[in-house]
């Protein structure tokens, strides 16, 4: 698809692709087979997709708040397999709710839906930050969609105080006068990653508004009280039956020790994983860590 986006920027969403393979020193023989599809969920709501690959996905990914589909390009690239990538209600191209409820209950119903339409045969779930907490509650309220669960850089026991830095960003400025002075906050904020991918991060993420600034493609919005219910989510946690991996960026804030114990304490079997040289988003500091973990543990 590509989009004349104010005569500025010539967006080709899939043209990107060929970056993140030489970026991540990964093989390049062409435009891999990836195409998006669209969902429709429930009355009003669409959810979109990307289907990665030939035949039957096998596996389910799912991006964090404020993020999107795109965010796994070079862990999909670098896994090969067929996979889905969702973009979650209220980000990417799908349809924002009308009571704004993103909640991971809310989105685990929206990603069941999903899954039954475009990935049927997926088995294991690869869920970040908020799409982590999403995948719990699919994995308890869902247990035959789930045969393999991998939460990445996060738990129940999120708060908004180790959520800060990110929720600063995520509700900054609403528009941008131009695309590069949206990219610049973006490398501001994420000091320890390359240019060149955050500003394809910020192309997938945002658009150009009729009166020519930019806006964010997710939904700002919030209702009031409208955070993770943390209890409700330890119970789903220590309701799961199939094996669990927690991966964590050793440079985040978000996941304590306190966390991990008790991630353990309601997981004894869980696998836990440390990326070094990895934030919060670890699918964009180190997508050929996480990729490797992800197959080592899903295939």
């Amino acid at each position: 698809m590509n989009e004349a986006v104010g005569g500025e920027v010539d967006y080709d969403e899939f043209g990107l692709l060929a970056e993140n393979a030489a970026e991540a020193g990964l093989p390049w023989a062409g435009p891999p087979p990836v195409r998006r599809e669209v969902v429709d969920v429930s009355p009003g709501q669409q959810v979109s997709a990307l289907i990665w690959g030939e035949g039957d996905p096998g596996l389910v990914l799912l991006h964090g708040g404020a993020q999107n589909a795109h965010t796994w390009d070079t862990v999909a690239l670098a896994t090969g397999r067929p996979l889905i990538a969702v973009d979650l209600p209220g980000h990417g191209r799908s349809s924002w709710r009308q009571d704004r409820d993103y909640s991971p209950a809310r989105n685990a119903e929206a990603v069941a839906a999903v899954t039954a339409e475009l990935a049927p045969a997926a088995r294991a779930f690869v869920g970040m930050s908020l799409g982590g907490l999403t995948a719990i509650r699919l994995a308890a309220a869902h247990p035959h969609l789930v045969r393999r669960l991998v939460v990445v850089d996060i738990t129940p026991g999120v708060t908004a105080e180790k959520s800060a830095p990110i929720a600063e960003f995520v509700q900054g400025p609403e528009t941008f006068a131009s695309l590069d002075e949206l990219v610049e906050r973006t490398v501001r904020y994420n000091p320890s990653r390359s240019a060149s991918s955050l500003r394809r991060g910020v192309l997938h993420n945002a658009y150009q508004r009729p009166d020519g600034r930019w806006a964010w493609r997710y939904d700002r919005l919030r209702p009031r009280g409208a955070g993770p219910d943390r209890a409700s989510l330890w119970h789903d946690l220590a309701a799961v039956t199939v094996p669990v991996m927690l991966v964590c960026g050793a440079k985040s804030g978000v996941v304590g020790d306190t966390d991990r114990e008790q991630f353990r304490r309601l997981q004894p079997n869980a696998r836990l994983e440390m990326v070094d040289g990895a934030g919060h988003s670890i699918q964009g500091d180190r997508p050929l860590e996480l990729a490797a973990l992800i197959e080592d543990f899903t295939a």
